[in-house]
């Protein structure tokens, strides 16, 4: 029985190398090509056809670094990602705590709040896009059948009305981080709670005093991949306001398609692509050293 327990024991990792060794040599040379290819052309003047680059060496990054237009995306990028912080450390961390009561319709309303979160956001983008529409959208309809006509406005074509149309849209996708608290939740240790009301602890005292503080861990996760999401919010921009109108809502990653569909310099936008990747490469480290310090606290 010892020497069959030890035959596959010696099997298993030999299984797992035959399973998984197919795959994990695709993704890494898709991966290494895809990233070498990014960094190459970033250090050329080279057009759509990808022939006749011209070495620039690091011309293209000194002009994207005082590009106001890529400067301002990043400044958006930063804007969208301290709202959906904000909003998952105030908003998000209110609707884990209440709904983790003992309420009768909590799957549903668990389901309406994280139902967002895993859908596609392009999916959720879209569908906003055409609820606001200015002549057929469902929102300025419903204003002038109630009479109220002369509220309906031209939400995606105002740049400070599609601004805020993005950041509702940021705040909208607090799904996860709802999850994350009320996953943290189901480990607390009720009997503090109850001490807590029992000394007569009011309910802002106990979301600010007691359960707020006991979460850091999981704040400084959500606040990490929050912000990772929100460099990765591509899908929300473009399929919503398209980085409009006239760049008001352009994040680095719409900012990054439109050069490299343009042609005129793919280089460029590697360039663009490849500041956005150290960028998210650095959140991405930050949210796994985070995610190792939770796990051994």
């Amino acid at each position: 029985m010892s020497k069959q327990k030890s035959i596959i024991h010696r099997l298993r990792p030999l299984e797992a190398v035959l399973f998984f060794g197919p795959l994990a040599l695709v993704f890494a040379v898709y991966y290494v090509f895809s990233t070498g290819f990014l960094l190459y052309t970033s250090l050329q003047r080279i057009s759509l056809a990808l022939v006749n680059g011209k070495w620039v060496g690091m011309q293209n990054f000194e002009l994207l670094l005082s590009d106001p237009r890529f400067l301002k995306a990043f400044l958006n990028n930063i804007i969208f990602a301290c709202v959906s912080v904000g909003a998952a450390l105030t908003i998000g961390f209110f609707i884990a705590v209440t709904l983790s009561a003992t309420w009768r319709a909590r799957t549903l309303l668990y389901t309406i709040f994280l139902l967002p979160a895993l859908m596609p956001l392009s999916l959720v983008a879209s569908v906003f896009r055409t609820i606001l529409e200015t002549r057929f959208g469902l929102v300025n309809v419903l204003l002038s059948d109630i009479g109220l006509g002369w509220m309906a406005q031209n939400w995606l074509i105002d740049p400070t009305l599609a601004y805020g149309v993005v950041i509702i849209l940021f705040v909208y996708i607090i799904g996860l981080p709802v999850l994350y608290y009320t996953a943290n939740l189901s480990t607390i240790n009720t009997s503090l709670i109850e001490s807590a009301v029992i000394d007569g602890a009011g309910t802002w005292r106990l979301f600010v005093e007691i359960l707020f503080p006991i979460m850091k861990g999981t704040h400084r996760t959500i606040i990490v991949s929050t912000m990772l999401t929100s460099f990765r919010a591509f899908d929300i921009v473009f399929f919503s306001t398209g980085g409009g109108p006239a760049g008001a809502t352009e994040i680095t990653g719409t900012y990054v398609y439109t050069f490299s569909t343009s042609g005129a310099n793919v280089g460029y936008g590697s360039a663009a692509a490849v500041a956005t990747l150290l960028i998210t490469l650095i959140l991405s480290g930050l949210h796994s050293q985070f995610s190792r310090k939770d796990q051994h606290q």
